[in-house]
């Protein structure tokens, strides 16, 4: 066992009551998971950081207090070690959204995402009454300074490492033109508490309700972000009509918006685009920096919806034609 490990569950009087510590799939970050199975205990889950850790300064730690006075279901704390750079946590099993719905009736799929949907309203809903200095989201925005750097992380690690692609000055100098319009819009939009990271694999099935984890990163920013992540998903298709339905579903439980909110859509697809092409630079950035090609077979149903909402608005002809060498 790792080291660390074995120390902490001493630490906390856990290790006599140990019967097997199993490797669970780690994230893109720098931390490593551990399921621990106990006798006549639930089990629970280790986070084991790159080294030691401020627990008292960690923003996951804060915004799990946050999102439990929302309230939106995460999982709970148990105990930390500071020096050993580990924190328990509540097992919430193995399987994610994306993982059930293979075995999801229609109904079932549906009722999730609808449940899934209802906690982006509630976290939009509650966050400004829950404002406080205290909690890191509210410091951090996807202001233009943010949002630009996401779409160079595109260009950077997506266009220039992974496609080798070899745009002239004239040709950045056009990129640049088009994210400056792109961000600004997006930037000036009004801000909400946005979770950052929404999608099928961010969200378990446990005890017959999603948890949503992987919130450290959580900003704020405009109200389709969070919808965005969660319905154009690289890990999940979602025919047109579900989609259409689910936008409907958040507009009516939002603010009574209409189905049919042209100018909403407008902005979820903006959003999407950006977000979309962020995605793709850390596609690429995992399969040419880290050497972890896993992300490679997302890439395809992430280009689509790039090419998609390239080819439905008028405003984007000139970027279609920047990008299409290599998209």
């Amino acid at each position: 066992m790792e080291p660390r490990l074995a120390q902490y569950l001493a630490e906390q009087n856990l290790a006599d009551q140990t019967l097997k510590v199993v490797p669970l799939t780690g994230d893109a970050s720098d931390r490593r998971y551990f399921r621990v199975l106990l006798k006549n205990a639930q089990p629970i889950v280790l986070a084991l950081h790159a080294g030691p850790i401020d627990y008292a300064s960690m923003p996951f730690v804060a915004i799990a207090r946050l999102l439990s006075e929302v309230p939106v279901p995460v999982p709970s704390i148990l105990h930390h070690s500071d020096p050993l750079g580990v924190i328990g946590l509540e097992d919430l099993g193995d399987v994610t959204l994306q993982a059930h719905l293979g075995a999801a009736t229609p109904s079932e799929h549906a009722a999730l995402y609808r449940q899934a949907v209802g906690f982006i309203v509630r976290m939009q809903q509650r966050g400004e009454a829950l404002r406080s200095d205290a909690y890191p989201p509210y410091g951090i925005a996807f202001d233009v300074e943010k949002l630009t750097w996401e779409l160079e992380f595109f260009v950077k690690h997506y266009l220039l490492a992974y496609k080798g692609a070899t745009p002239d000055e004239a040709a950045r100098a056009a990129l640049r033109a088009e994210w400056s319009a792109i961000v600004e819009e997006l930037a000036a939009e009004p801000r909400v508490l946005c979770h950052r990271d929404y999608h099928s694999r961010n969200l378990m099935l446990h005890d017959g309700s999603l948890f949503i984890i992987d919130f450290q990163d959580a900003r704020m920013g405009p109200d389709t972000y969070d919808l965005v992540s969660l319905l154009r998903d690289a890990y999940v298709d979602l025919s047109p009509n579900q989609v259409d339905a689910l936008i409907a579903y958040f507009l009516a439980h939002k603010s009574g918006g209409k189905p049919d909110d042209e100018e909403f859509r407008r902005r979820f697809d903006l959003m999407a685009l950006q977000r979309n092409l962020k995605a793709l630079g850390t596609f690429g950035y995992m399969t040419t920096s880290r050497n972890n090609t896993v992300y490679i077979q997302y890439m395809p149903r992430t280009l689509a919806y790039v090419k998609a909402n390239l080819a439905k608005y008028p405003r984007f002809a000139r970027l279609r034609g920047l990008l299409e060498p290599w998209l």
